[in-house]
């Protein structure tokens, strides 16, 4: 059987956390460390795999990879490409368009605080000429990203509430947030969520571990929450640190407005209007 859910209410639960082996020891100062390497130009790689577990039942649900652009003290933009792990066959024939794109990969490139989305779900509802919609003020990683890792250890304020909240490990650190404070010491967070959490959502619990590279650098982050009886890993792998990186937003011919979209972009499903299951 294989279970997709795709915009799961960002509730979270803490449980027992296994990150996998130490990648270098804890660096001294990993905040002063990811500040010398964030200036403009400059940026970091990310791969991503999230797994839910249910019972007997593991499986991979999400992959992701994309690329990070620096401005100094933060992130300036982000290139990402998110992949259901779902086929076009998994998906009933009668189910409407919307639903098919979730079997085809989401790419979000966020230039500031405005996305450009292309693919996934957005692709069926473009208009034929376009190929991206451009949404101010949207979200992080796309629409896909909802379902993505929900910590940015590449951010600076994520990073430092990270070792506030946390404990120091031989290898690194671990520890468990809230989405509240999540919510309140992140921008990446606030831009990937379509609202505040509510007061019950702020209390619930991510648990994390974070292992460095030789730089003192995040090399490997993997937090986890329990949505009910699934309980889903964010295993989150840095590279690249430092390297010449150039985010641009696409060209300004092949991006429609959200109004010219097919459909409503604020019907479009979100964690925060249920979710869709398939099964088969």
């Amino acid at each position: 059987m294989k279970r997709i859910l795709v915009g799961v209410a960002v509730t979270v639960a803490a449980t027992l956390l296994t990150a996998g082996p130490a990648q270098a020891t804890a660096p001294a100062d990993p905040a002063k460390a990811l500040a010398k390497v964030q200036t403009a130009g400059k940026g970091v790689s990310f791969t991503e795999r999230v797994t839910f577990v249910e019972g007997r039942t593991r499986e991979v649900m999400l992959r992701r990879e994309g690329t990070l652009a620096f401005k100094k003290g933060g992130i300036a933009a982000s290139d990402i490409t998110a992949k259901f792990n779902i086929k076009s066959s998994d998906i009933p024939e009668d189910a409407p368009d919307l639903l098919k794109g979730l079997a085809t990969p989401e790419r979000t490139i966020r230039v500031g605080s405005t996305a450009y989305i292309s693919g996934g779900m957005i692709g069926t509802v473009l208009p034929q000429d376009k190929s991206w919609v451009k949404i101010p003020d949207g979200p992080a990683g796309g629409f896909f990203g909802i379902a993505a890792q929900p910590i940015n250890a590449a951010e600076p304020a994520t990073l430092k509430t990270l070792l506030k909240t946390g404990t120091k490990t031989a290898s690194g650190y671990q520890g468990k947030i809230t989405l509240g404070q999540l919510y309140k010491a992140s921008a990446w967070t606030r831009a990937s969520l379509s609202s505040k959490p509510d007061s019950k959502e702020a209390k619930s619990v991510l648990t994390w571990k974070l292992a460095f590279d030789s730089r003192g650098l995040p090399a490997r982050l993997v937090s986890q929450r329990t949505d009910g009886k699934t309980t889903f890993v964010y295993d989150t792998r840095y590279t690249g640190w430092g390297a010449t990186v150039k985010i641009t937003a696409p060209p300004a011919d092949q991006v429609a407005r959200p109004e010219e979209l097919d459909e409503d972009i604020d019907e479009l499903p979100t964690p925060f209007q249920g979710h869709v299951t398939i099964t088969n």
